[in-house]
């Protein structure tokens, strides 16, 4: 799938008619995912490979997936890197998977991934837009009020190594924390409810892992307050951050907006992952 060295099921009940794209006949780096029945994983091999790897989410609003864009394309840049990449393909938060859908696939994927040996160098995650809002609840402490699903590897940590978040909505859609006035829910319900419950500034975990976080200062979609958040969050509970904003950029730059300092992102995010030694 989308030219995946290897797809695997996150739950052994999959098949590619569990995955609904946009355009069926899209190429790989601009395919978009609009409904998710069976979450998989997709892996893309490194030519020359460093030991480590990482867990890429991208974005959509949790309603759709730029799979594309900020999936395959990040992990081929990964790759190039000398990461093993698996690009996660998860459930949205709906009527037919509830609320915690995307976490536990999240979560289950980095145990699964951990679990069958595939990262003797350590696992870390990426995540934009919507995705880097997931990566980082992966750093964060699960909902006392809900209820994970059985895992196939409970004996792994679902915790990342390092942290990439990119244009997240941190906590700016939850309720009683949004910078826009009177901003009304957003729909489903249950996404709603998502971002009420998964506020990851608020609950991340203590000792969290090196965090690198890039954003956009004049982001229509994302106020950059989310970036100064997960920031100040990741430096109260004792981890380590760096931050870049930058004043002019879109949304959703992914690896491929053609002009502007923007561009040199993804060079700033490789050197750090070389000075923290991933």
């Amino acid at each position: 799938m989308l030219d995946a060295d290897r797809t695997t099921w996150l739950r052994d009940e999959g098949t590619n008619d569990g995955i609904a794209f946009a355009d069926s006949a899209a190429d790989p780096a601009s395919a978009v995912v609009v409904a998710v029945g069976a979450p998989c994983i997709l892996t893309y091999e490194p030519a020359r490979p460093n030991g480590k790897a990482m867990l890429v989410l991208a974005g959509g609003g949790y309603t759709q997936l730029m799979v594309g864009r900020e999936g395959v394309a990040v992990a081929e840049w990964l790759n190039g890197l000398g990461y093993r990449a698996f690009v996660l393909i998860h459930r949205f938060p709906n009527a037919d998977h509830g609320p915690g859908a995307a976490l536990d696939d999240a979560m289950e994927a980095m145990r699964m991934i951990r679990g069958h040996g595939l990262v003797p160098g350590g696992l870390g995650v990426v995540g934009l837009s919507s995705g880097g809002h997931l990566a980082a609840c992966l750093a964060a402490s699960y909902p006392a009020a809900w209820s994970p699903p059985p895992s196939r590897f409970p004996d792994q940590p679902c915790r990342p190594d390092v942290l990439v978040a990119g244009y997240a909505p941190i906590s700016t859609n939850a309720k009683g924390r949004t910078i826009v006035a009177d901003k009304p829910p957003l729909p489903p319900a249950e996404k709603q409810a998502m971002y009420d419950a998964l506020q990851p500034d608020a609950m991340l975990i203590a000792s969290p892992p090196p965090t690198f976080i890039v954003y956009s200062g004049n982001d229509p979609v994302v106020p950059v307050a989310n970036a100064h958040r997960l920031y100040d969050a990741v430096l109260r509970e004792g981890g380590t951050a760096e931050l870049h904003v930058f004043g002019d950029a879109p949304h959703g730059f992914a690896l491929d907006t053609p002009s502007g300092p923007i561009m040199l992102w993804p060079q700033l995010c490789a050197a750090w992952l070389a000075q923290v030694g991933f």
